[in-house]
């Protein structure tokens, strides 16, 4: 089965400063920069000149990995300015990690220099981001502030008897960052990633940013190529961040229980976090949201749906919303229903990439074989996976020559050649051998996914793959060892 775990690049050759460049989502200029200051791994063409060069998506992976030992948590990196501003947390965060931002360009202090045979230069910055000044069109400026003041994310006053006196331009940016946020684009979180960045420059104790950036985070591992591994920790130090600075804040409190469920799989202090969050704000769009997310994944679809429902009353226009509501009736068992609606939000908005990924899901359970493989190779070319898309290509050669058995087979048999590389996940292994019908094969593969902890393994008690082992002891020990609920 094709899922959005499956969208991961394989190695491949990049052959211009411009695609190095858009693989990182920055510049040319500051990839340069990275290549001459920091050892970003670039080759040059023989006698070709300093211009022709290419790279392998696999050393340039290697790269943000050893970048990651030095400088966890690091946030932005300006690429007209060399100075960093350090934010410590008074709350530990996971691991350690401090909070690095941007300093404002008006900031001329410069990061101190290695110690003499030090490796810090191998790179100082996982997920990067060009410095801050995005200029809005007058509509975009009065689009945020209508989709501000209309409640379409989180609610932006804040709690009565809180004392901070925010920096006007730190709220700005804030606004911003909202404005991109909801967009759920790799282009559009990059944007809010930084505005919440930048916001945290101006104003290093508004915590409304700091919510925000834990935010970005908890999205980007399923809009963008960002790894759960490096994404969730980094939103769960910038919510402790902003519990830290103001308990009060239910969007705080949101975010930290979705990293919480989703990283730590700590069901119960995430529902006591979800609960205090709306309890904080009962307004709160963003927090009906999530909460209904989670209690669908602990299979309680009834209580799933309501809280869909009263986020979608509180923001009826939400793509997201809508989508997530069509896989939480799907995992409810209304398929029908389920398909309708996300057909709907796939023709009003093509671009968007859930309801691709949960049609996808509900094509194959329905056995409508060539529709499912349309859905899957649609969000694979949405996150620029060629893995997806070569596992897809496969598929429909095998329903071709045998059904969907030969589909299944077809998909298996490049799934287990990209597992062997690491480049695909034991989990969504072990569903395609479910749906074979080979039981102990994906029982195997599935307490492999558990003891190393992969990130779909949280959906292990409601993904419909796995349907046929609801009664195998083996598999509601898993189902436990997750920390998710039994079935009755």
């Amino acid at each position: 089965m094709i899922t959005p775990g499956d969208f991961k690049q394989s190695n491949r050759r990049l052959n211009s400063w411009k695609s190095i460049a858009a693989y990182f989502e920055r510049d040319e200029r500051t990839v340069k920069r990275w290549e001459s200051q920091r050892g970003l791994p670039v080759h040059r063409v023989p006698g070709a000149g300093r211009s022709s060069v290419y790279a392998y998506t696999d050393e340039l992976a290697g790269w943000l990995k050893a970048a990651d030992t030095h400088a966890p948590l690091s946030l932005a990196d300006d690429s007209s300015s060399e100075a960093f501003l350090t934010i410590s947390a008074p709350m530990p965060a996971p691991a350690s990690l401090p909070i690095v931002v941007t300093a404002p360009a008006a900031v001329t202090a410069r990061p101190a220099e290695p110690a003499k045979g030090s490796k810090s230069y191998r790179g100082t910055i996982l997920f990067v981001l060009a410095a801050a000044a995005v200029t809005f069109a007058l509509a975009s400026y009065v689009a945020y502030r209508r989709f501000e003041s209309a409640h379409l994310t989180f609610a932006s006053s804040r709690p009565a008897g809180l004392k901070h006196s925010v920096n006007p331009e730190a709220e700005e940016l804030f606004l911003q960052g909202l404005y991109h946020w909801n967009k759920r684009t790799p282009e559009s979180l990059n944007l809010a990633l930084d505005d919440f960045t930048q916001s945290i420059v101006r104003d290093p104790n508004y915590a409304p940013a700091y919510a925000g950036l834990a935010d970005c985070y908890n999205l980007m591992r399923e809009f963008t190529l960002m790894p759960a591994k490096d994404a969730y920790p980094r939103a769960m130090a910038a919510a402790k961040r902003a519990i830290a600075l103001d308990d009060t804040l239910s969007e705080a409190h949101n975010s930290l229980a979705f990293a919480d469920f989703y990283w730590n799989w700590d069901a119960t202090r995430a529902e006591h976090e979800f609960q205090r969050a709306i309890a904080l704000d009962p307004n709160s769009v963003v927090a009906h949201h999530w909460y209904a997310t989670f209690l669908s994944v602990l299979g309680r679809s009834k209580e799933a749906l309501t809280e869909i429902e009263n986020a979608r009353k509180l923001d009826p226009q939400s793509s997201a919303i809508l989508a997530d509501k069509g896989l939480i009736l799907f995992n409810a068992g209304q398929a029908s229903q389920a398909v309708a609606l996300l057909k709907q939000i796939e023709t009003s908005d093509p671009s968007f990439l859930s309801p691709h990924s949960y049609l996808a899901i509900a094509y194959l359970r329905t056995h409508d074989d060539p529709a499912y493989l349309q859905e899957a190779k649609s969000a694979a070319k949405l996150l620029n996976n060629q893995n997806g898309l070569r596992i897809a290509a496969a598929g429909e050669k095998g329903l071709a020559q045998s059904g969907e058995t030969g589909m299944l087979r077809a998909m298996l048999a490049v799934q287990k050649e990209l597992y062997a590389k690491e480049q695909f996940s034991a989990y969504d292994l072990a569903s395609t051998y479910c749906l074979l019908g080979e039981k102990e094969q994906a029982l195997k593969l599935l307490t492999t996914a558990v003891t190393k902890r992969e990130e779909q393994v949280i959906a292990i008690r409601s993904d419909v793959c796995f349907t046929s082992l609801h009664d195998d002891p083996a598999y509601r020990a898993l189902v436990a060892q997750v920390g998710l609920p039994p079935f009755k």
